[in-house]
């Protein structure tokens, strides 16, 4: 009692001591978040935590170093890419020279008889490809703009079926409209004649999705494939290929099927569905070649027929078959580029 009289607040020092280095300590867990804490090293106790902490941290490096490499890797170096333009330029056109040369060789051996194609089927012919280059024209400005437009997305969210009857519908409306109208009545001629290619331009709209480079790439094959093919066809000996006409026929009509399969054959089938897939590719170019070159010599024979006054002269139904051509050869091209793409990312 005598030392509480000499030292009244020693009670009062004695509980605010421990209350004051739990406040501390409290304090230092709470901001833990502001100041550095002291790195710590943590040793296991047991040999069962000593393994399963080193595995965790070989695991861990292994993300790490994994997290670091990149998912794609790199492609190929192509020798034709590298150079200034004009390397690239000789490149593609010995390429293209090669191919018109080798073509010309195997399936140009009888020239013509007549000494050359006459001023009447070259004008013919000129007109046909102008229609063509405008058709295809057409096709490719309408087509960026309703993919701009989102068009695309609306139609590969759609029914495929219902896009599938409704695409068949207007584009065969259009292009029989189109032939059965005759030259003299040029704005309905020439109107069914742009509704076929805005139809055309709906429903390639999703290649747009598509690089550029793929675009450009697969545009610059189809021509120079189909330019070839054209070349053999007018400089060929009159009417030899006129016979296609039926072979082509039955080629197409397996091709249309086996792009149809996928929307018939089950998932599960994954090599009868690969074997199509190839067929309506690699089946489809060759297909569609060999109607590039039936269609010339069918728009040179039409040119003799209207110099003789048997026909009329009507380039723009002969530029439909070449669009069509066109179209079927450009797509594949799309597809083969695209998935060779996709290979070399692996």
């Amino acid at each position: 009692m005598a030392t509480l009289m000499r030292r009244p607040f020693a009670v009062a020092n004695a509980l605010k001591t421990p209350l004051q280095q739990s406040c501390s300590r409290a304090t230092f867990q709470r901001s833990f978040q502001t100041q550095a804490s002291k790195p710590q090293t943590f040793r296991p106790a047991t040999r069962l935590q000593a393994f399963t902490s080193a595995r965790q941290s070989v695991f861990r490096n292994a993300f790490q170093q994994g997290s670091k490499r990149g998912y794609q890797s790199a492609a190929p170096p192509n020798p034709l890419a590298q150079g200034n333009i004009t390397q690239r330029l000789i490149y593609g056109g010995a390429i293209f020279g090669g191919t018109l040369l080798a073509i010309n060789l195997i399936f140009n051996r009888e020239t013509r008889e007549d000494g050359g194609m006459p001023p009447f089927e070259r004008s013919y012919l000129n007109d046909t490809f102008l229609h063509t280059g405008l058709g295809i024209g057409i096709i490719g400005i309408a087509a960026r703009a309703l993919h701009l437009n989102g068009w695309s997305y609306r139609l590969m969210s759609a029914n495929p079926w219902l896009v599938l009857g409704i695409g068949l519908v207007g584009s065969i409306g259009t292009m029989m409209g189109c032939r059965a109208t005759p030259p003299d009545n040029y704005m309905v001629k020439y109107g069914l004649w742009a509704g076929f290619n805005l139809t055309q331009a709906a429903l390639l709209s999703p290649l747009m999705f598509f690089s550029p480079a793929i675009l450009a790439r697969a545009g610059l094959y189809t021509v120079g494939m189909m330019g070839s093919i054209a070349f053999v066809g007018a400089t060929a000996k009159q009417e030899k290929y006129l016979y296609l006409g039926g072979p082509l026929l039955a080629g197409v009509a397996i091709v249309a099927l086996s792009g149809l399969a996928p929307l018939v054959l089950p998932v599960t089938a994954t090599r009868t569905l690969m074997f199509t897939e190839n067929l309506w590719l690699y089946g489809g170019l060759a297909v569609f070649g060999g109607f590039t070159l039936y269609d010339i010599q069918k728009i040179l024979h039409h040119a003799r027929m209207s110099e003789r006054g048997l026909m009329r002269k009507d380039t723009v139904n002969e530029s439909i078959s070449l669009e069509l051509d066109f179209i079927n050869i450009f797509v594949r091209m799309v597809q083969i580029l695209a998935l060779q793409q996709g290979r070399n990312r692996r």
